[in-house]
């Protein structure tokens, strides 16, 4: 068990003892992430980028939840900008200087339905892996996880829970990455806790239960 300083006040674990991870395994967080772009932009690495998506899906959150913004109004709104934008852009470039608009740089290229369609037949076979039967515990486990979401989206609409979800997977790792000797000192704390009121539990409640005699078995 890792060795703490005395002070109670301090939150920081002594030095003379490796303190134990919770979350990442001896592992940084970064790598626990996937070590790649998506992980960057979780962890703050890239805040520019980080924080214009932050602000995007608040602002979408804001339309839809704040202003009761209707999906097929707010597609109709966004082309209907995009239309007077482009036909201003062409209708200037013959009387000013500009280049006209290039229509491919609008279009999403093959490669990024590619990689949607990749990522969609991993979470697919993911799910299969689960289902066949070769690992009860993930099974149960997944079927336990998404029973609890389901019981807490009859209390959210979904846009609510995929934003609280966006928040809390743009928050949470940074804010551990940051604070990750403090947040395992409380956890290992809080652990230490729950085990000796489980003890006290134990001693005082389940072993005053009355139980009747074991029968032996008899041999034959």
């Amino acid at each position: 068990m890792p060795i703490y300083s005395s002070d109670s006040d301090d939150l920081r674990p002594s030095s003379s003892a490796p303190l134990r991870r919770f979350f990442t395994h001896e592992k940084p967080m970064h790598a626990i992430l996937g070590g790649g772009k998506v992980a960057d932009i979780l962890l703050w690495r890239d805040r520019t980028l980080t924080a214009s998506i932050l602000m995007g899906f608040t602002i979408i959150w804001s339309l839809f939840e704040v202003m009761e913004y209707n999906f097929v109004t707010l597609l109709c709104h966004i082309s209907m900008i995009l239309m007077l934008i482009l036909f201003i852009w062409s209708m200037g470039a013959g009387f000013v200087d500009w280049s006209p608009p290039d229509f491919r740089a609008i279009m999403i290229s093959d490669s990024t339905f590619r990689w949607l369609c990749g990522k969609f037949n991993s979470i697919l076979v993911k799910i299969y892996e689960i289902s066949s039967g070769k690992d009860l515990r993930t099974f149960f486990l997944a079927i336990t996880f998404l029973w609890i979401l389901s019981v807490i989206g009859n209390y959210f609409s979904s846009l609510n829970l995929l934003y609280l979800g966006f928040m809390c997977l743009a928050t949470l790792p940074a804010l551990y990455e940051r604070y990750q000797n403090e947040v395992d000192y409380l956890l290992s704390q809080g652990n230490q806790d729950m085990k000796k009121l489980y003890k006290k539990f134990d001693t005082e409640v389940l072993n005053k239960i009355p139980r009747g005699p074991v029968k032996q078995r008899k041999k034959y």
